[in-house]
């Protein structure tokens, strides 16, 4: 059961090497990160990847150790109400096993996420699962066309649900995980390429989200699951390609702790939601970040991310 969820030890990671400074960065970071929901989904516990529903009355993370779940990772849920976010309960959908990484989608339909749960087909697959007024209806496997014998991370569908963004490191990709994306015709998932330009690398590019133009991309990188410092970075699409990376600055990643676990903020399309540990937390916390992006670039193609080249 391999993935980098299992691996990312905060403690062992904390007090690593300085994150080396950004470079010019696409992306324009207005004020600084903001915990969401101290003591009811930011707690004492490593809570990871937030999502919130189009109407934001809805969150959804998981934690590697919160006590109380289905057993492995679990999913958890809070729904906001008249004096704020509700206490969190586990999501009816986990399994025994690991249940991680949600993501809902953009009309609020339907929650990705990952699971090793059986019915997969090896590793780490990509499920989904509907979204009823009155709860979550049964798990869904996505299929071959996106899953793999390896291990998928992170899913996330744009916001127009053409094109599922998600990691793996299965055979034929620049090292670790790698980023990929499957385009969705008819409701169904064509096979998942990946993406082209310096977005892979030999490290474990991983944890991917668009942003709001829904083509520029917020993900984690690091050389090494085990030991290796995580950061956040930020991709723009150039045609079929995504070649402009840059790190995110200091005032979302940190010197001395990981910061992992992106995901566009449904509720609010200047905001995205993401993991650290700061301000002395004692484990991963869950932020909210607003931020900025430039005008688009005259000739660049929105969304055209195919590849045709060779965590948790």
């Amino acid at each position: 059961m391999a993935g980098a969820c299992l691996a990312l030890n905060d403690a062992a990671i904390a007090g690593a090497s300085d994150a080396a400074e950004p470079s010019s960065s696409a992306i324009e970071i207005i004020g600084t990160p903001e915990v969401f929901a101290s003591g009811i989904a930011s707690t004492g516990y490593a809570e990871i990847r937030l999502t919130l529903s189009p109407d934001g009355r809805t969150a959804l993370w998981f934690s590697r150790n919160r006590p109380g779940g289905a057993g492995g990772y679990d999913i958890w849920v809070s729904h906001r109400g008249i004096r704020g976010w509700n206490a969190a309960t586990p999501a009816p959908f986990n399994s025994p096993t690991r249940d991680f990484d949600p993501a809902f989608s953009s009309d609020g339909r339907y929650v990705y996420f990952c699971s090793d749960r059986p019915g997969g087909l090896g590793g780490d697959d990509l499920w989904r699962v509907a979204v009823y007024a009155d709860g979550f209806g049964t798990p869904e496997h996505l299929g071959m066309a996106v899953n793999s014998a390896g291990n998928e991370f992170a899913p996330m569908l744009s916001a127009d649900r053409t094109r599922l963004l998600f990691s793996s490191d299965r055979p034929g990709g620049a090292g670790g995980h790698d980023l990929y994306v499957a385009r969705q015709k008819h409701g169904r998932f064509e096979p998942a390429q990946r993406l082209a330009g310096a977005i892979n690398t030999s490290a474990h590019d991983f944890d991917a989200s668009y942003l709001s133009d829904d083509a520029s991309i917020v993900f984690s990188r690091t050389p090494d699951f085990s030991d290796g410092r995580v950061d956040l970075y930020l991709a723009s699409s150039q045609g079929q390609r995504y070649d402009a990376v840059s790190l995110l600055p200091l005032t979302v990643n940190s010197r001395d702790t990981n910061s992992y676990g992106p995901m566009r903020d449904w509720s609010q399309p200047d905001r995205f939601t993401y993991s650290a540990q700061r301000d002395g937390a004692q484990s991963m916390d869950l932020y909210l970040v607003r931020y900025r992006l430039p005008s688009p670039i005259a000739g660049s193609v929105r969304g055209d991310s195919a590849d045709n080249a060779p965590r948790r």
